[in-house]
Formats: structure tokens, sequence, C-alpha cells
């Protein structure tokens, strides 16, 4: 399946791809064993499907660096290896597949209308799932993908949404064509967003025109800066923050460029620790109106990113279906 100028592919993930990487040992069951693929023999009710958007164009449409190609192959590879016991269970689970992009661009404003393109595209693939109220979880490429994905899912339930992000940086950008810095921007000014809140902003890194964007529409906020004058903060803000977003459906999503030292698009030497990353994606998967999860902009570039790359998304998806099954 190709998108609509040939730009992008969607590759279905088969059980024997899955089976491929899966380690099997005797006397234990992996991820990679009971998961589910759109060839499997059984396939039960699906709750959720999971995509891989192997992609850099966002970021250098934005003026970003390349490498978020990378993610969904480290992710799945760890994944699938992990251990179903009582914890943790994938029946339940499709590993839906992967878009690939086949194109080269040369100019930002090529790379914006190839943005555009891209959205179309995604959203085309996850919304008859979002039509059959499963819940997304979307790996790798730009931050550029919230958009369809937000798309998607409002017009599945026929009403705006709301999202929750952790991320350094706002991305509520200008509407100056699309890229990664301008989903949820995107997203409201076109009616499927209608509430934001984004924890652990750096105060360096975003616009006085952002800060001021998100002031004027009564976002809710919180800078990453605070919480190293207050360490009891973070904790308290997680509450707070779960308690305004989840009366109405809402996305998940975390930015990798929030974590400290993560291989990703827009690396840094100051953020939140995994643990913190993993505290908050357990506490907002405990509700019942979470609709999808986004972790994108992960960009391993070396073995040992790579490694680490898989390894803290496996965590994350893991986490975050171990506590949304729980409620």
């Amino acid at each position: 399946m190709k998108s609509r100028h040939n730009h992008f592919e969607f590759e279905p993930f088969t059980t024997e791809k899955i089976n491929a990487l899966t380690s099997k040992r005797v006397g234990e069951t992996k991820v990679g064993e009971r998961i589910r693929s759109l060839n499997s023999d059984v396939l039960p009710k699906i709750s959720y499907v999971i995509l891989g958007i192997s992609e850099d164009i966002g970021p250098q449409a934005n003026g970003g660096n390349a490498g978020s190609t990378a993610a969904f192959g480290a992710f799945i590879s760890r994944f699938v290896n992990m251990q179903i016991n009582h914890f943790l269970s994938v029946d339940n689970v499709l590993v839906l597949g992967e878009i690939q992009a086949r194109v080269v661009f040369e100019t930002i404003e090529q790379g914006r209308a190839l943005v555009a393109e891209l959205d179309d595209f995604v959203t085309t693939i996850l919304q008859p799932y979002t039509d059959q109220h499963c819940i997304p979880i979307v790996i790798g490429g730009g931050h550029n993908n919230a958009f369809p994905i937000i798309r998607a899912v409002s017009q599945s339930l026929q009403r705006p949404i709301q999202v929750i992000n952790m991320d350094p940086h706002a991305d509520f950008r200008r509407l100056e064509g699309r890229h990664s810095g301008n989903p949820f921007s995107t997203a409201f000014q076109t009616g499927y967003l209608d509430f934001y809140a984004v924890m652990g902003l750096h105060q360096s890194y975003n616009s006085q025109y952002i800060l001021d964007q998100l002031t004027e529409n009564a976002f809710l906020f919180s800078f990453f800066d605070d919480y190293l004058r207050d360490k009891v903060r973070f904790l308290s803000d997680l509450s707070v923050f779960k308690a305004r977003i989840e009366q109405q459906p809402f996305g998940v999503e975390l930015d990798m460029d929030a974590i400290a030292f993560m291989p990703s698009s827009a690396f840094t030497p100051s953020g939140f620790r995994i643990e913190q990353a993993r505290s908050y994606i357990l506490t907002m998967a405990e509700s019942r109106n979470v609709r999808y999860l986004h972790l994108p902009e992960a960009a391993p570039k070396t073995p040992e990113a790579e490694a680490i790359v898989g390894k803290t998304l496996a965590y994350l998806v893991s986490d975050f279906l171990k506590a949304n099954r729980s409620i």
C-alpha cells in the first residue's frame, strides 16, 4: 500500500517477520510467540494496534536532524523478546506494520509538502482501527505524526480530543507548512484538538510566541526547570495533569527528546530520567479515556544507541499495556 504520490509505503508486519526476530527458549514464552499480525491464523478481538513510522522528513522540514527512521526497528526486535507472564499479555495486540519513506528531498519546502502527504497516509491507515475503538501505539518517526494520529482518533469519535505531551518543546509553532514543530497547533486550528497539556518544557527552547499561545488558549503546561528546584513537584504534577486531561478522550505523547541522553533528533543532556518517563506513561495509561500512545523522535545511529532506544521503547510500551489493561 502506497501514499497518494507513492513517496511512502506501508508494509504489513507478518508472523514470519515476528518469528525471525524472536529468540525462543524452552520453558519460556516471549511476546513474539503471542502477539498478533495481519496474517495470524487466529485473530481475536484486537484492542491495541502497533504501527511503526520510519521517516525523518518531519524533523528535517523543521530544520532539525535526521535519524528517526531507525526507532521502530530497534523497538520491535526488543519488544518481541520480552517475557509473557502474569504481568504482561499481548493476545489482543496487533503489530500492524511499518510506514517507510521512499523519497529523498532537497529543500525544506519539498519536505513540508511530503509531510502533508504523510499526514493523509497515516490517518488512512489508522482510522479503520480507531473506528473499531482500537488504541494505536505509534513508534518512531518525527513528532509531525501526532497530527494525523489525533485526526484519525477525532474523526472516529466525531469530536475533538485532548492530548498530554511530555516534551522539552511545545511543538505549537505557526502553520507555515507541515513539519515536526507544529502538529499540535495544526490539530488545534483544524478542530481535532480542543485541549493541550505539556509537561517539562525547557524555558530556553520555547519562543515567546509559543508560550503566549499556550497561555492565551488556557492550556496546561509546566517547565522542567521548575522540577530542578522542587523535586517533589513532578509527582504532584502527574496527578494534577492526569486529573485535568482524563475527563474526556485523550492521547498520550512522549517525545523521546524529553529523556536525558536519549539518542534522539534533538538530543539533550538535561532532561527527565527514563524512570520518570516510565512513571508518566504508567500514570496516564491508567485511564479509561486513553485513546492512543505516540513515542516519536528517537534517532539511534550506532549499535549502542540502537540498543538503548530499543529497550527504552520496549519498556514504555509494555508499561502502557500493563497499566491500561489493569483498569
